[in-house]
């Protein structure tokens, strides 16, 4: 039996005119900026229009450890919002923009698939309306007023050897990890060691998706750091000047994306940063966007719930008051069988002592929501053909004895219809009782607030700062940076900083060995284990299967 590619299913499916998406939305046309018939940006200004008007409920997809057998996660978080439709729900998604790095790299988008996906889908695994080349653009022009400055007599006495703004592109180039520039002599620059981080992992994208409005973006710009003076004084954006002018190029990017999925659900895709290694949501303002025209809003958080799901709420639900009314877990019998220590290769064959070895894996992931974070939680078993009537009782049974119930969602082969009982499980799941509460107190130290993510979330035995990680610490904390939250960058594939150690490991050790602060973003970023801000491309890229006729019409994207 042949099936129909995702890029094959999109390009068959007529699309609704965006004004007729925002019409249902009930926005008024003068917010409405067309990129094009299916695509437009939405006036910031709306928010504060609304400002008096209730929010809906709040429902965040997470999911299981990620592995290359895949989850599906965005596929469900597509789907939940069409299935919510098709119970006479007013529904809106909010996700992230995909990378170009991933697209061309291992990955692939983040668009959904099947048939939940978001449309016009190849706009929006590529280039869609620019947001990401505008936060380059801004990230690389303070980069530039930087060295531009040292260059000009450095008159704020930067240190060149503690320099930590990096310059950014939205590829997987590991050629760009480390560099050194301004060779060629002094007319070319001062010489120095540098590199390059991918976009999605600067700074500006978490600024752009965490700023409230344009006052506060300019705000947040300014406070960013980019290197220290030979004193150790912390060099700011706002010293370089540069604020006004990186606000200006990011002023159109700061209104979010809105498009629809197959079925004219509206969708907001606006920002992109990774969960591995930055805070993993979509941007704020989409997310209010969302809540206030829909009375259900389905958003995502990227990766496994210990990277996305703690992020989103230790982070974005701490710094915006947000707090969810749902959690909807996704996982598939497969990827379970993967963890528990079946190749790839047999996992279309039932083996149920293998899934529930892999089990504990999901199971972490439902205490940590429902347990950790206090927050109502199903579980969403992402359907394979292959998977078997014993194996799906197996995960039902075992989060049934947590008190969280199982939903079989098929929304990749059904679209909406496919996730009606998820959608009614989820709705169930809105009006029960919730007490948020979060993995750490801003109170805490640095070194506490690490103890308490990797002790409670990961399951750690134990977490080591190296010397230069104390170093760092204790310089934060001097500088005032103590009371900010943890984002970590560590390894998506496994609940420690080794990407080998799947399932549900305990008995191991975390290794923090970097500490920087995102002043702007308003966190710290903790980095463990070898994990890289620049990713590189795999043996053989997913570039090399994507091409264009000669009417324009793109294949091999998926």
């Amino acid at each position: 039996m042949s099936y129909k590619t995702d890029i094959e299913i999109a390009q068959s499916t007529q699309m609704n005119k965006i004004t007729e998406v925002a019409a249902d939305l009930g926005v008024n046309e003068k917010y409405v900026e067309q990129y094009g018939p299916y695509k437009a940006k939405i006036d910031y200004n709306l928010l504060s229009d609304m400002a008096d008007k209730p929010s809906g409920k709040l429902i965040l997809v997470t999911a299981i450890t990620p592995t290359p057998a895949g989850e599906g996660k965005t596929t469900t978080t597509v789907g939940l919002a069409d299935g919510l439709r098709v119970i006479g729900k007013k529904s809106v998604v909010a996700l992230r923009e995909p990378s170009l790095g991933p697209v061309f790299g291992i990955k692939g988008g983040a668009a959904g698939g099947g048939y939940a996906q978001v449309v016009p889908m190849e706009d929006i695994n590529l280039h869609f309306t620019g947001d990401f080349h505008a936060v380059g653009a801004a990230n690389n022009l303070l980069a530039a007023m930087l060295d531009n400055h040292i260059f000009q007599g450095n008159e704020l006495g930067i240190d060149v050897r503690r320099i930590t703004w990096k310059r950014a592109v939205d590829m997987n180039d590991r050629q760009l990890r480390f560099i050194t520039n301004g060779l060629g002599g002094r007319v070319n620059g001062v010489p120095r060691e540098d590199g390059f981080d991918i976009t999605v992992a600067s700074e500006v994208m978490a600024v752009l998706c965490l700023s409230s409005d344009i006052d506060d973006l300019k705000a947040r710009l300014s406070k960013i750091i980019v290197g220290y003076t030979r004193e150790e004084k912390p060099v700011t954006a706002g010293e370089l000047k540069a604020a006004g002018a990186m606000a200006a190029l990011l002023k159109d990017a700061l209104k979010p994306n809105l498009v629809q999925t197959l079925e004219h659900t509206p969708a907001f895709i606006h920002g992109g940063p990774f969960a591995n290694i930055a805070h993993g949501c979509n941007s704020l303002m989409a997310t209010r966007m969302a809540l206030k025209l829909g009375d259900y809003a389905v958003t995502e958080a990227g990766f496994g719930a210990d990277l996305g799901a703690e992020k989103f709420i230790d982070i974005k639900c701490r710094m915006a008051g947000l707090v969810p009314d749902a959690v909807v877990i996704v996982a598939t019998v497969r990827a379970l069988k993967l963890h528990g220590g079946v190749a790839k290769a047999d996992l279309n064959n039932e083996n149920l002592a293998a899934l529930e070895k892999g089990l504990p894996n999901l199971l972490q992931h439902v205490e940590n929501i429902t347990g950790v974070f206090g927050l109502p939680a199903v579980v969403a078993i992402n359907a394979f053909p292959t998977d078997t009537a014993a194996e799906l009782k197996l995960v039902e049974d075992k989060c049934r004895e947590m008190g969280v119930n199982v939903a079989l969602s098929e929304v990749w082969a059904k679209g909406g219809e496919g996730g009606r009982a998820l959608a009614e499980e989820v709705v169930r799941l809105c009006e029960q009782p919730k007490n948020l509460s979060f993995t750490y107190g801003e109170e805490l130290s640095i070194e506490e607030k690490l103890n308490a993510i990797c002790e409670k979330i990961y399951r750690a035995a134990d977490v080591e700062l190296t010397q230069n990680a104390k170093k760092q610490a204790a310089q934060l904390t001097e500088l005032g940076f103590g009371k900010l939250p943890i984002c970590m960058a560590k390894t998506q594939y496994s609940f420690s900083d080794d990407a080998a150690l799947l399932g549900a490991p305990r008995g191991f050790k975390v290794t923090v060995r970097n500490l920087k602060v995102s002043a702007g973003a308003g966190f710290i970023v903790a980095l463990t284990g070898d994990i890289m801000t620049m990713p590189g491309l795999p043996k053989v890229p997913s570039a090399e299967r994507i091409d264009v006729d000669s009417a324009g019409k793109i294949s091999g994207l998926f």
